[in-house]
């Protein structure tokens, strides 16, 4: 545990407010890795009954939070930051599966389980269920875990567990992020309960377009929609042979976060690549979670998604 404190209870209990329920994002959660997009591990304390982690104080709360508080209005949420926290989630993930020192299945990739941080950055957290793999194993094999609407299918046929599992549940993240649908709902009809199953079948029929988020459907090109939609598609794959590793997944979400850049530049709504993230990537700065409220927001939103629903009109 490189550069980890040892914390007592006390302070402990000051940094918790007494163990506040207020304080909780998340309970469980284990390990020692080191990537910006990984929740990092300050120390522990040893001092209560039960031994506990510490972990970076995590402000913004969950990315389920904020995907669906915000449907069916304006939200933070714009299409180049769905890309952006899709594409940092990914490359944490990329890390755990290949260039961590011990490779780690995460086994409980969920919405819920990426955290923002105050500049709105994702944050891999929860290792509760993950699992070591040694260098000459290619799975696990392990009690049921993780969490309906985002387990992997064949998990439940043989608890084996391998990366594809995570491939497969940020698959269900993805389509959570660009459908604001929930993983799992009983207001859907039974065969599409799972969004999974509710995002294959919108795939197989044609009508993507019709399940989108209306905020990204305005904001992307289509054919950058159908880009992202192909990707979670291939993630979903019911077959683990058949899914991208988290590696390629990243490689595509950062590719795709180019291509919007670019369109901006070519369309002149942007004078430069090297522009400032937050020129791009707006998060709120006054504290709240939305822009509800803000007239002037509105305003400014207003005339850019005028501006990006003209540039994807095709010519």
């Amino acid at each position: 545990m490189d550069s980890s404190n040892i914390f007592s209870a006390d302070e402990l209990k000051a940094a918790t407010n007494n163990y506040s329920e207020d304080r909780i994002l998340g309970r469980g959660g284990y390990g020692t890795i080191n990537h910006r997009n990984v929740v990092k591990l300050l120390g522990c304390c040893l001092e209560t009954e039960v031994p506990l982690l510490v972990y970076e104080f995590i402000s913004n709360g969950t990315l389920f939070e904020h995907i669906h508080r915000s449907k069916g209005g304006i939200s933070w949420l714009t299409w180049a930051n769905c890309i952006r926290i899709a594409a940092e989630a990914a490359d944490a993930l990329a890390y755990l599966h290949s260039a961590a020192s011990i490779p780690i299945i995460h086994i409980d990739v969920k919405s819920t389980n990426i955290l923002l941080d105050e500049n709105y950055t994702a944050k891999i957290s929860d290792f509760g269920a993950s699992r070591l793999i040694a260098m000459d194993q290619t799975r696990v094999t392990t009690l049921v875990q993780g969490t309906l609407g985002y387990l992997d299918p064949e998990y439940f046929h043989t608890s084996q567990l391998t990366e594809k599992s995570d491939v497969y549940s940020f698959g269900v993240v993805l389509a959570e992020l660009i459908t604001k649908e929930r993983p799992l709902s009983l207001d859907r009809k039974m065969e599409e309960r799972n969004l999974a199953a509710y995002f294959a079948l919108a795939m197989k029929e044609d009508h993507l377009m019709e399940i989108l988020d209306s905020q990204l459907v305005k904001e992307a090109s289509k054919e950058q929609l159908v880009t992202m939609a192909k990707l979670v598609k291939e993630c979903l794959n019911i077959e683990r042979e058949d899914r991208p590793t988290m590696k390629e997944v990243a490689v595509k979400l950062e590719g795709l976060k180019k291509q919007y850049k670019h369109q901006l530049v070519k369309q002149n709504y942007i004078q430069t690549t090297d522009i400032i993230d937050q020129d791009l990537y707006p998060v709120p700065s006054n504290g709240n979670n939305e822009y509800a409220g803000s007239s002037e927001f509105y305003g400014q939103y207003s005339m850019q998604m005028d501006l990006i629903s003209e540039m994807n009109r095709p010519r």
